[in-house]
């Protein structure tokens, strides 16, 4: 199939994919936070929401919408802005309501759908995405390659097929704690500062980002 590279690039892009993964950023964080404040469905849920990101994002470099916002500094700057305020109400919004630890079934499932929104968003609004798919995807694919937009797009989605069974073991663990956090009022507090923190680190982190 011409859209699939060759396997010596397959397994480079496999080796970075596993690096890339297990380096910690804003989606990971939101994964474990919400597996730890409203269980495992929420975990996978968001983790879900960001794959969805990743397929939007796979299917934007594909047809050359990333580079071309990469390549804007206007489109860039207000991307740039746009994200890091998203992270930024994440870190206030758990501060303010709580990450959830004390919660009740009753808003089980609107948990569920806030848990797919944010993994979405997170990385929708995550300009860093978009410069991982402009300088990082295009290094495994030749710019003369008349099949170079399939191979980008094959590419993206591989990334998904690395990084979930990654993932996944992850969040089965951070729920093995969630039951700790819920006993412990000043656990979950200590447990909402750290989210907060992080977030509001990764918001900070983003607004450095240059896209050249």
């Amino acid at each position: 199939m011409e859209f699939i590279p060759a396997l010596p690039t397959l397994a480079a892009f496999a080796l970075a994919a596993i690096a890339l993964t297990l380096t910690p950023g804003p989606d990971m964080t939101l994964f474990l936070g919400q597996t730890v404040a409203n269980g495992r469905a929420a975990g996978f849920m968001s983790m879900a929401g960001a794959s969805s990101g990743i397929v939007v994002h796979s299917l934007a470099a594909a047809i050359g919408l990333s580079a071309l916002i990469a390549a804007s500094p206007e489109a860039f700057e207000v991307l740039k802005w746009v994200g890091a305020a998203y992270l930024a109400f994440l870190a206030y919004d758990v501060l303010r309501n709580g990450s959830g630890l004390t919660g009740d079934g009753q808003a089980a499932s609107r948990s569920l759908k806030k848990a797919y929104l944010k993994g979405l968003m997170i990385n929708l609004l995550n300009h860093k995405i978009i410069l991982f798919f402009v300088t990082f995807l295009p290094q495994f694919v030749s710019p003369s390659d008349p099949n170079a937009s399939g191979k980008l797009m094959f590419l993206g989605l591989f990334f998904l097929v690395i990084a979930i069974p990654i993932v996944i073991p992850m969040i089965l663990g951070a729920e093995q704690i969630s039951g700790f956090l819920k006993r412990s009022k000043r656990a979950t507090r200590i447990f909402d500062w750290l989210f907060a923190s992080v977030m509001g680190a990764f918001a900070l982190k983003l607004l450095a980002t240059q896209a050249r």
